[in-house]
């Protein structure tokens, strides 16, 4: 995690690491000046570290459909969710020599088997959590000729079980106003598309 902004309207008191696994947890004392005046009483916060995420969205402007993936999420299975989520192929930039496009580039092809000639469209970029992570999403677009993509898909050294799944932009955005798309990032990628979708048309 990069070193935050100074900033004289936080104080970190202190900070420490009590769980370090394919997750951190970081625990910090602080406090921050209040909208009234003065500063707020001294309190704790825990944040969870994961790194941050790039996604990427896969266009086909000929069949006007987006390449999506399918996988088991046990976040979601706890939430009372489907467990297998439809989302847009994604993941966590792992190694520091990589840029965000980078990674989008190799998550498409680990996940979906879809080779990006060039360089993807940046999209946006926010943070997913802010009440409690610093983790960020990058979006990216790219064109793409679906009948590339198919298969099954993913490390297994990293438990992955990915199914390739193609769909038509009038039918993903039925299912996104129905609901069935709860995962957070991947709606918010369709929803931005659907604003900019006669663009990527052209």
């Amino acid at each position: 995690m990069p070193k935050p902004r100074r900033d004289k309207r936080v104080k970190i008191l202190s900070h420490r690491t009590p769980y370090r696994g394919h997750f951190k947890l970081e625990v910090y004392r602080l406090k921050h000046k209040l909208y009234r005046g003065g500063w707020s009483q001294r309190f704790q916060r825990e944040i969870f570290e994961r790194g941050d995420a790039v996604g990427i969205l896969l266009y086909d402007p000929k069949r006007d459909a987006i390449v999506m993936v399918e996988q088991f999420r046990l976040a979601a299975y706890l939430a009372s969710y489907n467990p297998w989520q439809l989302e847009v192929p994604a993941g966590i930039i792992d190694r520091k020599s990589e840029s965000p496009a980078d990674v989008a580039k190799r998550e498409a092809l680990e996940e979906t088997g879809i080779a990006i000639a060039g360089r993807p469209k940046r999209a946006f970029r926010v943070m997913t959590t802010p009440g409690g992570s610093t983790e960020t999403y990058e979006l990216f677009v790219a064109n793409v000729d679906s009948n590339q993509a198919k298969g099954l898909h993913g490390l297994a050294a990293e438990n992955e079980d990915i199914k390739v799944v193609v769909k038509r932009v009038p039918a993903l955005m039925r299912m996104l106003k129905a609901g069935r798309i709860p995962n957070g990032p991947s709606a918010l990628a369709l929803y931005w598309f659907a604003v900019h979708r006669a663009k990527f048309r052209r």
